[in-house]
């Protein structure tokens, strides 16, 4: 999904790289008043698979690329503020040493990958699960990822369409079209990453409980 260099229009990417600083700055702002210093291990953790999981591209026409994002599944496991930081960091990450995407349209990038892709996503994710009172969350998370890719590649689409790149159908035809299909996998990865993290974390935080009565019952 990395747009490369010359395919966005001075104004667009211009634009798309203010608001993207400013988002970033925000978020960074957002992170230190919600990030838990015992949740940084983690983090760290799921940034780096979703690093690797971004370095596998799927080619699409017109020279743009396609891959698994990983946004809604940091934004469930730590919200959306800290999954767009970790988005962004990876894209920044991958623009500069590994020359996947653009340097002038990285905050087009990060708007797309990182804001929208974790937004969209926690934001069908919190209304499935308050919708259904917590039933079918693992369907819920495949949900909610299909839908942030497919989000953020009609997000891609606008902006190469408004820079005059391609027409608005032949955009939203090639980068929807196949990342309804690549959000398959997304969503399944979601879905049994958050599922076992989840259910690691409740396991651990039950033995605790049960360590401190059995502390307690000893004193």
């Amino acid at each position: 999904m990395h747009i490369p260099d010359g395919f966005l229009d001075a104004k667009t990417w211009v634009t798309t790289t203010i608001a993207g600083a400013g988002a970033v700055g925000y978020s960074l702002r957002r992170t230190r008043l919600a990030m838990e210093p015992k949740q940084i291990p983690l983090i760290a953790l799921i940034g780096a698979f979703v690093f690797a999981a971004q370095m596998i591209n799927f080619p699409i026409a017109g020279a743009t690329s396609g891959h698994f994002l990983g946004g809604t599944m940091t934004a469930i496991l730590f919200g959306p503020w800290i999954a767009s930081i970790v988005m962004a960091a990876v894209l920044i990450v991958q623009a500069v040493v590994f020359q996947d995407g653009g340097i002038t349209v990285l905050g087009a990038n990060i708007l797309c990958t990182g804001f929208i892709g974790s937004f969209v996503g926690y934001g069908i994710y919190m209304s499935g699960i308050r919708l259904f009172k917590g039933k079918g969350r693992a369907f819920i998370a495949w949900l909610a990822a299909w839908a942030s890719i497919v989000a953020a590649s009609a997000g891609v689409s606008i902006l190469l369409a408004v820079s005059g790149t391609f027409e608005l159908a032949t955009a939203l035809k090639a980068m929807v079209g196949w990342h309804m299909l690549i959000g398959i996998g997304e969503g399944t990865i979601t879905a049994l990453v958050t599922g076992y993290l989840m259910e690691r974390s409740a396991l651990t935080a039950r033995g605790g409980i049960a360590h401190e009565r059995i502390t307690s019952h000893r004193a």
